[in-house]
């Protein structure tokens, strides 16, 4: 008994002087580590990272090149970026993924809204067999008819499938009713009406249109040494040409304000569940109030405790999980209150959403809601730079949005500078109350009355073209 008394006592001592220097020991705030930034004669912007904890290298490359630059060739964008791996003028499209697969290489091109880009992660050791992989790819890729043609069907086969899925296209949906005609409103995938009609010289026409090294940047963040790793970036991408005459910022045209309350019902006949989207207008990425939004949002509908999913899943059992999120983008950006429910609870959970925004206005929060907001997303903030991927992502997007290593060093200290007071002011002028604009997929025979409450209804086929 002597000897078992003794144990816990040993035990529970250890556990009381471990809280104790927990509770001694204040948290380091994240603050981007030390990295070297220089453009190249032709414009090209380097970011250079060292991090020798672990033998990799992860590469991030961002350019204007995005779907806002589609046109009326929606999709453009996406494929021409997808075809920057059918091939270079030294490696065939299997030779790349050989050589890749190989020696435990990723590699990836995408495009987005605003802009196109690349990410690739190796060891450290592989540098010279892939450095000018990607410099190939980036520089002189051949957009390789065949691999085309392949390309060009599984992306027909998605869209296709994509709508049977409400979740998986009510964004695009969202996008094209609250932009309109603004370039934001081009949907990244496309549709089968224009995509079918693509050539393979519509994808080098592209390229050559809008990929230049004038308005790109290029992080790269590792175990290598910096004055070796820029000597081989001036080699490298030196010789890229800037083609053409300068690409206008298209996405800087005056995104109107929307007037009234609408309702955009997209009729699917045989859906089980209603899908939809609340909201309008929001930020832009350089919003001085940032930080201070996220933390408000948090408490609305940014995590799983939040407002919204209690109130709507937890409470009422409306719906599997319901959020909010903004997002910004350069010049504008969106606010969304977002769920699904059954087809017989559709008017239900809407009001119960919109009860839940008359709440955020009506009362706000008390000091204790806001506490566990901030320090909830402090929690969440670090994690996102901790490997090298993460860190050259974190490079390209202060390159692309403009903001500086401010932003990231402050984060912390500018969440804690958050009141209830800053915070009523957040919510009066950042989240929208009046003139809400609904995007609803469900089955219009059943839930079409209940749009019209909510206010005008236009009407919309999931299975038109497009939307």
């Amino acid at each position: 008994m002597k000897t078992t008394t003794t144990l816990i006592f040993s035990a529970l001592t250890l556990i009381l002087l471990s809280m104790s220097a927990g509770a001694q020991t204040k948290q380091i705030p994240f603050k981007v580590p030390a990295y070297e930034k220089f453009s190249l004669a032709n414009g090209l912007t380097i970011y250079l990272m060292e991090q020798h904890e672990v033998p990799v290298i992860s590469v991030s490359a961002i350019l204007p090149a995005g779907a806002i630059y589609d046109g009326s060739n929606s999709g453009l964008a996406s494929l021409t970026a997808s075809g920057l791996q059918y091939g270079t003028k030294s490696f065939s499209k299997t030779k790349i993924e050989e050589e890749l697969d190989f020696i435990g290489a990723s590699l990836n091109t995408y495009a987005s809204k605003e802009s196109a880009g690349l990410s690739s992660k190796f060891a450290s050791k592989d540098v010279d067999k892939v450095l000018p992989i990607l410099k190939e790819v980036l520089i002189d890729p051949i957009f390789d008819k065949n691999e085309f043609e392949k390309e060009r069907k599984r992306v027909l086969t998605s869209l296709d499938q994509a709508k049977q899925s409400p979740r998986n296209v009510i964004a695009s949906y969202w996008d094209k009713f609250i932009y309109g005609n603004h370039v934001y409103g081009n949907p990244l995938s496309g549709s089968p009406a224009t995509v079918s009609k693509f050539t393979i010289d519509d994808l080098k026409n592209f390229y050559s249109s809008n990929y230049s090294p004038k308005n790109a940047a290029i992080a790269i963040a590792g175990d290598f040494n910096s004055k070796d790793m820029r000597t081989r970036m001036e080699t490298l991408f030196g010789s890229w040409k800037n083609n053409g005459a300068a690409q206008a910022n298209l996405a800087a045209q005056n995104v109107p304000a929307i007037p009234t309350a609408r309702i955009l019902l997209v009729n699917k006949e045989d859906a089980r569940e209603t899908t939809f989207l609340i909201g309008g207008l929001g930020i832009r990425r350089d919003n001085p109030d940032f930080v201070a939004i996220d933390v408000v949002n948090t408490v609305f509908g940014g995590r799983f405790t939040s407002w919204l999913n209690d109130e709507l899943r937890v409470n009422s059992g409306l719906t599997y999980g319901a959020n909010s999120r903004f997002t910004p983008l350069k010049n504008s950006g969106t606010f969304a209150i977002s769920t699904f429910t059954a087809n017989k609870t559709t008017e239900a959970t809407i009001d119960k959403a919109l009860q839940v925004l008359d709440s955020l206005h009506n009362k706000g929060f008390d000091d204790k809601t806001l506490s566990s907001a901030k320090n909830y997303v402090k929690g969440q903030f670090p994690p996102r730079y901790e490997t090298a991927g993460q860190l050259t992502g974190l490079l390209t997007q202060m390159f692309w949005y403009g903001f500086d290593e401010s932003f990231i060093n402050n984060f912390e200290k500018n969440v804690d500078g958050l009141t209830v007071a800053k915070s009523k002011e957040i919510i009066n002028k950042y989240f929208p109350k009046d003139k809400l604009q609904f995007v609803v997929i469900g089955k219009s025979e059943e839930i079409k009355k209940i749009a019209e409450k909510y206010g005008p209804v236009v009407t919309k086929e999931i299975k038109a073209d497009g939307f």
